[in-house]
């Protein structure tokens, strides 16, 4: 169990940072709506890193400067959250110039998803918990503002220090719609929500129980072989995974299970949850998924599927490293414990 960081006061201030792609350079409206809303609903000052609104193609060419603006946003005293801005390609880039002394010495709520999974797993390297979970561009800068879901579970998970306990599933829809942010129509079309099923339980029973760890897919497997990549962290975890706006096939999600298991690491997981894929009605990727369980005889692991994690919207906040609850029979998922302090 790592560190868990204080919780989220009104007040506070928030740092936003660009670790990936530099979008929010490139889109000065779109993260002022994001800045704009994220104040709004929570009540915090939201402030930016040095280099958050730098030109891409310079953001893209310096990955230290990338890096120095995640250890100045840890090393600030005012600074009590950083949230990334959005995801991208080669946040690994980042990692001969992290300081780990600076993250474990100056805990706080560090967030995001999709090539963020980096610095997650960075954060969890250096001994700190993190939340895998909304980033600036996508879901703080969602027009009409930000989803009653999203802001549900960040203020239960962020803003409150007590056991989070049962985790809701989303019964206001999904979406998956893609709008162009590089148009004004983009910032204010409001994207429209399909019906969801709820997430679905396609295998195992009883209950299991292990703290919470993963992200996304394919960032994953940039990080195999790295500094911070360790198959122990996959040791008796409730493993979620998710995959991208990029679309694996189900075949690729096959054979990223099969590599798990090769490794000996699948077998090793408590339990699977997997968010919904984008091209969700797809029925390959639960046969895919099971297909590879079963190849290494793991025909009993629980599996969640369509969880709201990840590529879809809206998300929920994931705290790594926290202890929770699958209840296959009764199809609750809990969180047993509080993520800040």
């Amino acid at each position: 169990m790592g560190i868990k960081p204080a919780k989220l006061n009104v007040g506070d201030t928030v740092a936003t940072v660009s670790l990936s792609w530099g979008g929010a350079g490139l889109l000065p409206d779109r993260y002022a709506q994001a800045k704009r809303q994220l104040e709004q609903t929570f009540g915090v000052k939201v402030i930016e890193a040095p280099h958050t609104l730098d030109d891409a193609e310079y953001l893209y060419n310096h990955p230290e400067v990338r890096a120095s603006d995640m250890m100045w946003a840890f090393q600030n005293p005012d600074v009590k959250a950083i949230i990334s801005n959005i995801g991208g390609d080669d946040t690994i880039r980042m990692l001969p110039y992290i300081d780990w002394d600076i993250i474990r010495n100056n805990p706080k709520i560090f967030m995001g998803y999709s090539d963020t999974t980096v610095n997650c797993h960075m954060c969890h390297y250096a001994g700190l918990n993190s939340f895998y979970g909304p980033a600036m561009l996508v879901q703080m800068a969602e027009a009409g503002g930000i989803l009653p879901y999203v802001e549900q579970s960040m203020r239960k998970v962020l803003f409150d220090n007590t056991t989070i306990g049962i985790v809701p599933e989303n019964k206001d829809g999904f979406t998956y719609e893609r709008v162009d942010w590089f148009t004004p129509a983009g910032q204010t079309q409001v994207r429209k929500m399909q019906p969801t099923d709820g997430w679905h339980w396609i295998q195992g029973s009883g209950v299991v129980t292990g703290e919470l760890f993963g992200g996304c897919m394919e960032v994953i497997e940039m990080i195999k072989g790295t500094q911070i990549w360790n198959p122990d962290n996959f040791k008796d975890k409730i493993v979620f995974f998710e995959i991208s706006e990029e679309n694996p096939t189900p075949d690729q999600v096959l054979y990223w299970l099969r590599n798990y298991g090769a490794c000996g690491i699948l077998q090793q997981m408590r339990a699977i949850i997997f968010g919904r894929p984008k091209n969700e009605n797809n029925p390959k990727y639960e046969k895919r998924i099971l297909q590879g369980l079963a190849e290494f005889g793991l025909t009993d692991m629980p599996v969640v599927t369509h969880f709201d994690i990840g590529h879809t919207d809206p998300i929920m906040v994931m705290p790594m490293g926290c202890m929770a609850k699958l209840d296959c029979d009764n199809h609750t998922f809990e969180i047993t414990e509080n993520a800040v302090v």
